[in-house]
């Protein structure tokens, strides 16, 4: 396997930051904008189905000379605040009849996250989000694609911390778990747009991960799409053939061309008492408080700490660095994080991806992306529709290990409360 770095041609004293209009003027049969486009894991899985990719957004710069490395045909501009439907059209190189069949992107997830401070829209992030719904309306394509983390589900438009919540505090409309999302649905209905989402898991469409993403495709002609058809399953009944494991993505990678970060001395003393699936729970009563600190007191299951991954199932969630103290991720039997390449492996990149900058920016680059695999899912659905196909999944099958975030529930969930 070749190394998966920046080539020597792409320098980080070249301008990546001039913005750039598509070099040619084909007649694409899919055409694709992308936005908050990163290292293009969506859009390789849609690009992989015909989808053409004429524009990319990004703005960060490491992430902007990687989509140049791949693609320096593409149309390129930075943040998108910046630029008016009519401008995007010209970087794409598209006249103004000329129809957009898709929009994708994944606005900043942070303010969203379950993890974070759950601003909601009263962060800048957040109404990245609302800009891109915005942007969606003003350019009218045929299909949009909105990705997101699962806090999104319950995300409120205005958070209130709880430290500042007063005695008997009851929530306003805008403070309601799910606002932000009910807001954006709401926007999308008005203007004509038939919405449907789910909270998917990565492994089910092939990818040897576990992974949940909130998926919104939206429809010009008004209709509500079916779900992203399966292609593999946990359980055995649904006739699917079983997740891939981390042994399937990696068996055939040379080891000695792998770039990867290390874990401190401190932390390998535990590692090499691991074995391939355990974590700090496995460790010796008596090592388990000395090994994760004060963090041993705190609540919660602690999952994410010492994880030294399986063979044989999927891996958990690639976070942007493995060797955060919380989330850290080792190799099954080297004592070592996954290396770079191995990310690029688990997320589906092709071998000859290129991805720019340092370690860490390559890992943070792999980490924020979408799986190839289930954009190729987004892209199925979406190509169903246009040659007039419904292909539904079975109903009972579980998409990812919650309940109640499929379009048709959450909305009924949420019309129970109010």
């Amino acid at each position: 396997m070749s190394r998966l770095s920046c080539p020597s041609v792409i320098k980080p004293s070249e301008n990546s930051q001039v913005d750039k209009i598509r070099a040619r003027s084909s007649k694409a049969k899919l055409k694709t904008l992308s936005f908050f486009s990163g290292a293009m894991g969506l859009d390789i899985g849609l690009e992989k189905l015909g989808f053409e990719i004429l524009l990319a957004c990004e703005k960060d710069k490491i992430c902007r000379q990687t989509i140049l490395a791949n693609h320096p045909e593409i149309g390129l501009i930075g943040d998108i605040w910046n630029y008016t439907p009519n401008q995007i059209r010209r970087y794409a190189r598209l006249n103004d009849d000329d129809e957009i069949d898709l929009i994708i992107g994944g606005p900043p997830c942070q303010t969203f996250s379950t993890a974070g401070s759950r601003r909601g829209f009263m962060d800048e992030r957040g109404n990245a989000l609302l800009r891109y719904v915005d942007l969606i309306l003003q350019m009218a394509p045929k299909f949009a694609v909105i990705e997101n983390v699962r806090g999104l589900l319950s995300a409120p438009i205005e958070h209130i911390p709880h430290s500042l919540r007063p005695y008997n505090w009851t929530p306003s409309l805008k403070e309601r778990p799910g606002g932000a999302l009910l807001h954006v649905i709401e926007i999308l209905q008005n203007a004509g747009y038939g919405v449907s989402f789910n909270l998917y898991n990565s492994a089910n469409y092939g990818v040897p991960q576990c992974r949940e993403r909130v998926i919104i495709i939206c429809s010009r002609d008004g209709c509500a799409l079916p779900h992203l058809m399966p292609t593999h399953s946990a359980i055995s009944s649904f006739g699917l053939p079983p997740w891939r494991t981390l042994k399937d993505a990696l068996k055939d990678m040379d080891n000695s061309q792998c770039d990867h970060a290390e874990f401190p001395q401190s932390r390998l003393r535990f590692y090499r008492l691991l074995s391939a699936g355990q974590n700090w729970k496995n460790l010796p009563p008596k090592l388990q408080k000395m090994a994760l600190g004060k963090a041993y007191e705190s609540g919660g299951g602690k999952t994410g700490f010492l994880r030294r991954l399986s063979w044989d199932k999927p891996s958990c969630t690639l976070v942007t660095s493995p060797t955060m103290p919380a989330t850290d991720i080792c190799h099954p039997e080297e004592d070592r994080p996954l290396s770079v390449q191995e990310y690029a492996r688990v997320q589906q990149f092709p071998d000859d991806w290129k991805f720019c900058g340092s370690i860490k920016e390559r890992y943070k680059q792999i980490g924020n992306a979408v799986p190839v695999g289930l954009g190729e899912a987004v892209g199925k659905v979406i190509l169903n529709h246009i040659n007039g196909k419904r292909l539904s999944p079975p109903s009972d099958f579980p998409f990812s290990r919650y309940k109640n975030t499929d379009h048709l529930s959450w909305l009924e969930t949420k019309s129970m409360r109010d």
